[in-house]
């Protein structure tokens, strides 16, 4: 008999100083999912829609659910809103277990709330590194004060530029793993996004084992 493996439960949520129904749009469009979700790759458009929209169902009031217990609800009023997102699970859990959708979740709700808080002006464009390194090195790639949301997830803003840095391990661990650091920046036209990509390409490579840098090779629809 197939076992069927029990996910892990989680909550998280974050305040957005935007209004419910701005936030509900905000999370439910495909074209302002992608000013927020996930990072520039050729099948974002497609995950987008997948998870958003085919596989999501929409209840009332401002909640949409997913067929492994997972739920994203907006609450609040005219000025500010909370996103929580829920997975109700009886298995096991705790800070100490990693989850790949939880800690994706993190990141993703920090660049929701970095684009209705700042309003940074014109389309999202990304860099996506991934590589083996320690948490310390990697929070050397940004200056400024990094704030942790969880044990495994900080973010900065460098330059108008958000940077979210994601380890399978926790960031108070000495230990090497592997991370992933996602770059948001805005309104860049080809020029200065190449440059940026080469800027982060320098810092990234020398820190990290087998070092990559993911960017789209098709721009989406409408940016």
């Amino acid at each position: 008999m197939t076992q069927v493996r029990e996910l892990k439960p989680y909550h998280l949520e974050i305040d957005v100083p935007a209004g419910r129904d701005e936030v509900w749009d905000t999370v439910t469009q495909p074209p302002i999912l992608h000013q927020w979700f996930g990072w520039d790759y050729d099948g974002l458009v497609t995950e987008i829609k997948q998870i958003f929209v085919d596989e999501a169902t929409l209840w009332a009031p401002e909640q949409m659910g997913w067929a492994d217990g997972s739920f994203l609800e907006v609450t609040g009023d005219d000025d500010t809103a909370r996103v929580r997102v829920v997975r109700e699970s009886d298995a096991p859990g705790g800070p100490e277990v990693y989850d790949p959708i939880e800690e994706g979740w993190r990141s993703f709700l920090i660049q929701l709330r970095f684009l209705l808080e700042r309003r940074p002006e014109g389309p999202r464009r990304t860099l996506y590194l991934t590589g083996e390194t320690t948490a310390r090195q990697a929070l050397t790639l940004a200056s400024g004060e990094w704030e942790q949301f969880g044990p495994r997830v900080a973010w900065t803003v460098d330059n108008e530029q958000l940077i979210v840095v994601a380890g399978r391990i926790p960031l108070d661990s000495p230990a090497a793993a592997r991370f992933e650091v996602t770059v948001s920046m805005f309104g860049a036209d080809d020029a200065t996004f190449e440059t940026a990509r080469e800027i982060w390409a320098k810092r990234w490579i020398p820190l990290a084992a087998d070092a990559n840098l993911t960017t789209a090779t098709d721009r989406a629809p409408g940016t």
